[in-house]
């Protein structure tokens, strides 16, 4: 049996039971509706300030099936995503993978098309952990990513 861990239990699912960030989880709702969503988003803040949780939701709102600028939770795409069995959220922990090796790895996967939703998105915590050579690397991909690819 898993054990029981209460962050992700309790973790918000939507925009709007996240605590604390409404100013930036209107701005990321507003952009969702309009349609202007960037190939890139940067979280900073302290240790427990809801940026892995923001960054899940948004993954989650840009490939919901019912576009509206909030995840539905109903759909098939959000279900998978709640569920963390999505092929097309990418998770990534600079702090383990922070070599030079790790970045080209992850330069040929983005090559590929997301495998059931409009985008495929990697989440790169700890990003700052990234050796120098590990960063310049992962540089170039971000200021030129497939137009299929979200970086967070």
């Amino acid at each position: 049996m898993e054990p029981l861990v209460l962050y992700r239990k309790y973790r918000p699912k939507t925009f709007e039971e996240v605590v604390g960030q409404e100013m930036i989880t209107k701005v990321l709702k507003n952009a969702i509706g309009q349609r202007k969503i960037s190939h890139a988003y940067l979280f900073t803040g302290k240790h427990g300030t809801g940026k892995t949780t923001v960054a899940r939701i948004l993954a989650k709102a840009v490939n919901c099936l019912d576009e509206k600028n909030k995840p539905c939770d109903v759909c098939q795409s959000c279900k998978e995503f709640n569920s963390g069995k999505t092929l097309d959220l990418v998770e990534i922990d600079a702090a383990s993978s922070r070599g030079i090796d790790e970045v080209r790895a992850l330069k040929e996967a983005i090559k590929f098309l997301p495998f059931k939703n409009r985008f495929r998105v990697y989440i790169i915590d700890e990003v700052h952990m990234l050796t120098r050579e590990a960063f310049n690397a992962l540089l170039k991909t971000l200021e030129e990513p497939p137009k299929h690819i979200i970086f967070i």
